[in-house]
């Protein structure tokens, strides 16, 4: 599926190197460089002086861009573009060089990889001198990580978007195993497939299950945001395996796996070869395509064959049917037997691994420390599983057929094959490419009915599209959606394991076979549990957070773990209360996680931020108002929150509105209006309007991530084998307060001021001036 052998040798300069690739991340990876830290700038710059090292003219896009999950920051993208003999649409290289903020991620595989990737390929691109008609434009995007802000900019503000016909992006959300190529398109993908199989790519590892099972998930890439607000379409390329160290402190360069580098190395270079000189409008289709790759191969063909190949193995397996019975091969008696292995199978794995992994979680509470919800020793389990799911088959089958495989028992599996394949014609026809196996089962029943006879060489070669086609989603599924589908793909086992019964059910000692394969089960469950602690390199995650309540004067320490450890035990105590009132304000999180812990903390002297109301009046039944808060200590980010009840108006944040607007009410889920990235200590200016008649009900969170680094605190360093947690604020010095009116606000004629104070002033006025 992927490169295997990564030599260490720069190799020629005609050609993609990976090892000058890994000398780009290396630089890339030194520190964390989230928006606002310092060393963002570094890896800039550092972005800025490669790319004129190529010979390129580069530009610098800044601005503010306000997305739709509510997230506010201003963007530095970085720019370069390659002109073409005869370009009409140009071709967009897309990769984002901000790291995850809160968790000190190195970012060198999220996405310094990506980056790298297109530094590298460019390089060998131009040293080639490779003639091309369309333009080459590169994207470094800013603040991916926040909300994909920084392809907002561009998308919605940067001349050169409505130029663009086609984006390749390369991602990350792991740091090793195949990339996997993802598609963006807001029509068919007919299009996308055809020119893709067209540029051939040396390893392709893609299928239209996944793209289906990816537009049906809340996942989101800057591609998605070239999709959306520019109807602009293109490819994914991202890994994501070893998905334990995406956001974390280990997302460095000794964790990036370097044969995983080289595939996607392995696409770029075919790809812009390609579309560099193809017409990017022939990317565009009203069409969908069922699509899928083995190796070296990427095998492609329309939805609309999908149901007509299930009713044609219908018809054949009918068939088939029909002539054994005339042959009197085949029995219904016979038949029904062969669906109690299976079903037995199926209903006992089910069983087991479901409340099997529920159980390892009781008896490892410390698997919940990773909040993606796939272990460091997730490899292991998904073995063992597998291997136990294979010893329960072969138990049923030993004792519910016979020595020898009855072909009437394998009746069982191609009709539950046709079934699923059924469903999928209707309800997912990405997956239609699961009919094909199930043809080559066909053929070895149909072979036996011909000939009477079962050839094991048939038998083998043609279980090969089973292993090849079906067999990666056994593993793929645990990785990508984490442990708790493990069930799942023992299911799958169990299927794959009917489906090739012609090799397994020719087995003579399917209870031998049965026990070794428990053993070997046990074996992989014993090296999870060797596995199953903590060390450097795979670290426990913790968290820890300063929150002082400015209006009740009150601090407290506070942490999302369930597991405590030495580290935040010291500062939140052996017992800790919980921390239900903590999360009456809910932060954002990837996995909605909530404050668990909390403890009285020493309150310090924080400087509290500036609140200036800059308008406040009432305009027939709407009050407008404008706040300007401004920090007065080095700060990283706002949370405003607001109460549910204000329904808020023509919102503006540091005078931009949010992507897409339709009208003018501020759309919001809960409590939270947006969170505001701070990038040079700039102040969060507020401007909109509400119902006079609604109680003004805001606060804010104002957070630094300095905890560790405060001069105020004297926070223990992590042991080595901790990291901070991510997807959550974490290591944060924050500050809770109401925001309140100024108590002075100027009036403007034909308006009336709704601060108390000077309401009830001009009150008495108003009654004077009508006695005169």
């Amino acid at each position: 599926m992927m490169p295997q052998w990564t030599s260490n040798d720069q190799g020629s300069l005609t050609e993609f190197s990976t090892q000058r690739a890994l000398n780009h991340i290396k630089s890339i990876s030194k520190k964390p460089h989230y928006v606002g830290s310092d060393n963002h700038d570094v890896v800039a710059n550092y972005l800025l002086k490669e790319l004129k090292k190529l010979g390129l003219q580069t530009s610098v896009q800044t601005g503010y861009t306000l997305s739709d999950w509510g997230n506010l920051v201003q963007s530095k993208n970085i720019l370069a573009r390659i002109k073409g003999s005869n370009s009409s649409k140009a071709l967009l290289l897309l990769s984002h060089y901000d790291s995850a903020p809160h968790s000190y991620s190195p970012g060198a595989s999220d996405a310094g990889s990506g980056v790298a990737t297109i530094l590298e390929s460019v390089r060998a691109f131009l040293y080639n001198k490779t003639p091309h008609k369309n333009d080459i434009i590169i994207l470094f995007s800013d603040a991916e990580e926040l909300g994909l802000n920084g392809a907002a900019l561009f998308v919605t503000q940067h001349q050169w978007a409505k130029q663009v016909g086609l984006v390749l992006n390369f991602e990350a959300r792991g740091s090793s195993g195949p990339s996997y190529m993802l598609m963006e398109t807001n029509n068919g993908n007919a299009g996308l497939v055809k020119e893709f199989a067209a540029a051939k790519a040396t390893f392709p590892v893609s299928n239209s299950l996944m793209y289906s099972i990816y537009k049906m998930l809340p996942n989101d890439t800057d591609l998605t945001v070239f999709r959306e607000q520019g109807d602009i379409q293109g490819y994914n390329f991202a890994f994501i395996d070893d998905h334990f160290n995406y956001h974390t402190a280990q997302d460095d360069i000794q964790h990036l796996n370097k044969n995983t580098l080289a595939h996607q190395g392995s696409y770029l270079m075919p790809l812009l070869n390609y579309f560099s000189n193809t017409d990017l409008n022939a990317v565009q289709s009203s069409e969908e395509y069922v699509y899928f790759t083995i190796p070296y191969t990427f095998i492609s063909y329309p939805f609309s064959w999908v149901l007509p190949m299930v009713l044609l193995a219908l018809a054949l397996f009918l068939s088939l049917l029909f002539i054994g019975r005339a042959k009197r091969l085949i029995s219904a008696r016979e038949i029904v037997k062969g669906f109690i292995p299976l079903f037995g199978s199926l209903t006992a794995t089910g069983i087991i691994t479901f409340f099997g992994w529920k159980g390892l979680l009781l008896v490892y509470p410390q698997y919940t420390d990773l909040l993606n919800g796939f272990t460091y020793n997730g490899h292991a389990y998904i073995a063992a599983f597998v291997l136990l799911a294979l010893a329960i088959s072969m138990v049923f089958y030993h004792l519910f057929s016979c020595r020898k495989v009855n072909i009437n028992h394998y009746v069982a599996p191609l009709f539950i094959w046709i079934g699923i394949n059924a469903i999928i014609a209707f309800m997912l026809p990405g997956a239609g490419f699961l009919i094909i196996p199930v043809y080559f089962g066909l053929f070895l029943f149909g072979v036996f009915i011909v000939t009477q006879k079962s050839s094991e060489t048939l038998n083998l070669i043609f279980s090969i599209p089973a292993l090849i086609i079906i067999a990666p989603f056994i593993q793929m599924f645990p990785i990508g959606l984490g442990l708790k589908v493990l069930f799942g793909s023992a299911l799958l086992t169990v299927l794959m394991f009917g489906l090739l019964l012609p090799i397994f059910g020719a087995f003579a000692k399917k209870g031998i076979w049965s026990i070794l394969l428990l053993l070997l089960s046990i074996g992989f469950f014993a090296k999870a549990h060797l596995e199953s602690g903590y060390k450097p390199g795979k670290a426990k995650s913790n968290s820890l957070l300063y929150l002082y309540n400015a209006d009740t004067d009150q601090a407290n320490w506070a942490t999302y773990d369930t597991n405590l450890d030495s580290w935040t035990t010291g500062y939140l105590g052996v017992n800790p209360k919980k921390a239900t009132n903590l999360n009456e304000i809910p932060l954002f999180s990837k996995y909605n996680s909530g404050f668990t812990y909390a403890a009285k903390a020493p309150k310090k002297a924080i400087p509290k931020p500036t609140i200036a109301f800059l308008e406040d009046r009432i305009i027939g039944n709407q009050r407008h108002v404008k706040i300007k808060i401004s920090p007065n200590r080095n700060v990283n980010r706002y949370d405003i929150f607001a109460n549910e009840k204000m329904i808020l108006h023509n919102l503006k944040a540091n005078g931009v509105t949010t992507l897409g607007r339709k009208n003018s009410i501020y759309q919001r889920k809960g409590k939270k209006i947006l969170s505001y990235y701070v990038v040079g200590n700039a102040p969060l200016e507020l401007q909109f309007s509400f119902n006079a008649a609604t109680a003004f009900n805001m606060e804010l969170l104002e957070s630094s991530f300095d905890l560790l680094s405060n001069p105020l605190f004297e926070i223990t360093k992590r042991e080595n084998w901790m990291m901070p947690t991510p997807f959550v604020l974490n290591d944060a010095v924050v500050i809770r307060q109401k925001i309140k009116a100024s108590p002075v606000v100027e009036n403007t004629l034909n308006t009336t001021v709704t601060n108390p104070v000077v309401k009830d002033s001009l009150a008495v006025v108003k009654d004077s001036l009508k006695k005169l």
